[in-house]
């Protein structure tokens, strides 16, 4: 038999038991709905919590010494979960499995050494230490989970601060009762303690919930950052050529059906030979000349310009707000940089290129502009065909 003048409360075991189970429910609904370790493990500890109340309560009803094994094996297993738990955090797995099989092993010699005290001492011994132990965790528990700095988080940490706290107190009273206080004045004191422990686990468990809820608008806020960035990659994708890197065909649709009014200058440009290119060399080389073209394009124009592939050879340049002189300037910059391009294996090959150039104000469309500047751009190939023909 386990010495004990206490007297089961059937009023402390009910609270006991209701407040294992709902916050067993709780945790077990937080781990459902984000499975995170951490939570799951706090479930299944008030699970074992439960299930300890009730060998704690025969315990005292009857006095009897076989009833400890079990009491103290689902406390001390609870014991174990919430330093598992606070060894794994937020993580989706455990980290370290050795140290929770450390702690199991240590279980028959913890029940051996918690039933002699409590031969020795009585159970008000075994209530001293069991409050020491979890205010221990608890704090540990706080401390292992610094990291984290949502609101609901920093709750959930303060509600394990006062719990230990709260733990640790009521190790220093009942030390003090068992010495000095009558067996009524600790019968009371435990009684009210049930109240007190299920008041800030309340705490406890709403903060959990904060924490999730914030965790989910965390998670809602990044998918909504990767889905524009999505949104953003598809849309300019889409508007891209992907030989030359420069916007396609669909994109300077859209610019000409555009009602923006802009100013400056548009350039026409085509290679002169292409097609004896492709046929000499083959469409690799043809395909490595655009792309060559392509990155000269984009290295020659500012950031407000606009550089487009209008299909095959042909290309169109809208320099902003710019003037014509500056515009031709920069296509024979560019034409010369042609005259030197190199093709692997195969050394020097020039590249003709043609362009013509139109004005773009905003009283004028940029349909009626780009057909001027590709009528301009063709008379240019003309003249040169006849110079080279003189030749």
């Amino acid at each position: 038999m386990v010495s004990s003048p206490l007297l089961p409360d059937l009023t402390v075991f009910g609270v006991q038991e209701l407040s294992a189970l709902l916050f067993g429910l709780v945790f077990l609904f937080l781990y459902r709905q984000s499975e995170v370790v951490y939570f799951g493990l706090w479930s299944i500890a008030w699970l074992l919590r439960f299930l300890a109340a009730l060998f704690g309560y025969e315990l005292r009803r009857t006095g009897g010494a076989g009833w400890m094994a079990p009491y103290t094996t689902f406390e001390f297993a609870f014991v174990i979960l919430l330093i598992s738990a606070a060894r794994a955090g937020f993580a989706s797995g455990i980290k370290d499995w050795r140290t929770v099989l450390r702690l199991i092993s240590l279980l028959p010699m913890f029940v051996a050494l918690v039933w002699g005290i409590s031969q020795y001492a009585g159970l008000q011994a075994y209530d001293i230490s069991d409050a020491l132990v979890l205010a221990t965790v608890y704090f540990y528990n706080f401390v292992q989970l610094n990291r984290h700095q949502g609101i609901g988080s920093r709750v959930f940490r303060f509600s394990l601060l006062m719990l230990a706290g709260a733990f640790f107190l009521h190790a220093v009273i009942l030390v003090y009762l068992y010495r000095t206080g009558p067996v009524t004045v600790w019968a009371r004191y435990v009684h009210n303690e049930a109240y007190y422990d299920f008041a800030l686990h309340c705490v406890l468990a709403f903060a959990a919930m904060g924490m999730w809820s914030e965790s989910q608008v965390e998670r809602l806020r990044t998918l909504g950052l990767e889905l524009d960035k999505l949104r953003r990659d598809v849309s300019q994708n889409r508007d891209l050529d992907r030989l030359t890197g420069l916007l396609n065909q669909a994109a300077l649709a859209l610019r000409i059906e555009s009602p923006a009014a802009s100013e400056g200058v548009v350039v026409v440009c085509d290679m002169d030979n292409f097609k004896e290119v492709n046929d000499c060399y083959g469409h690799l080389v043809g395909d490595e000349i655009l792309r060559h073209i392509g990155n000269l394009l984009r290295a020659s124009i500012r950031k407000e310009d606009e550089a487009f592939r209008w299909g095959g050879d042909e290309f169109v340049i809208l320099f902003q707000n710019q003037c014509p002189e500056v515009a031709e300037k920069r296509m024979e910059e560019l034409d010369l940089r042609l005259r030197d391009f190199r093709v692997r294996g195969l050394g020097v090959l020039p590249v003709g290129f043609s362009w013509g150039t139109a004005e773009l104000t905003a009283s004028r469309g940029l349909r009626d502009s780009l057909d001027e500047a590709d009528r301009n751009m063709y008379a240019r190939k003309r003249l040169r065909g006849v110079e080279r023909a003189g030749r």
